[in-house]
């Protein structure tokens, strides 16, 4: 069954979803980032059918996340090789990874780790101008001039919650 495009709708993240496919698109660029490359591997990593890992790794290749390159003539084997926009999401990778591993049960089993000290790295989205945190209070989505009427009205509508849910901890301070 084909899922409904999110390509119609003007939003970022959904473009992104449109590119990365689903989970098992994400799980195959997971095997890329930890250095798997061929087909065999992925298909041993993941334990899914072969025409489900053709179809997601042709979709990987069509987005621009993923680039196909030979390796054998005969018979013709390829090997999967991240592409600057795939390799443009090690971030959103280990954030997922992150979250699983603090939020879900028997996630725990891989650490990201500083080479250098061998500790574990704790993760956080900060403002690459200033070094500073991203947090709700300090940072603000902002509309282009052009911005459709959903847009907007989902701006408007979270950032009015938000302002209520501000007053109501203010008032229980």
């Amino acid at each position: 069954m084909k899922r409904a495009s999110f390509q119609p709708m003007p939003c970022p993240v959904a473009h992104a979803l449109e590119c990365i496919g689903d989970g098992w698109s994400l799980l195959i660029l997971r095997d890329a980032f930890y250095g798997l490359r061929r087909f065999d591997e992925f298909l041993y990593s993941l334990g899914i059918a072969s025409s489900t890992l053709t179809r997601r790794l042709n979709d990987l290749v069509a987005a621009g996340l993923l680039e196909r390159r030979p390796y054998q003539d005969n018979p013709p084997r390829h090997e999967y090789h991240l592409t600057e926009a795939g390799r443009d999401l090690r971030p959103v990778i280990l954030t997922l990874m992150s979250w699983g591993a603090r939020h879900t049960s028997g996630s725990d089993k891989v650490a990201l780790i500083d080479q250098s000290t061998g500790k574990p790295v704790a993760l956080a989205l900060v403002d690459a101008n200033t070094g500073k945190p991203i947090t709700r209070e300090e940072h603000q989505l902002q509309l282009a001039e052009n911005a459709d009427e959903l847009t907007q009205w989902r701006l408007r509508t979270g950032q009015s919650y938000r302002q209520a849910d501000a007053q109501v901890h203010l008032i229980a301070e």
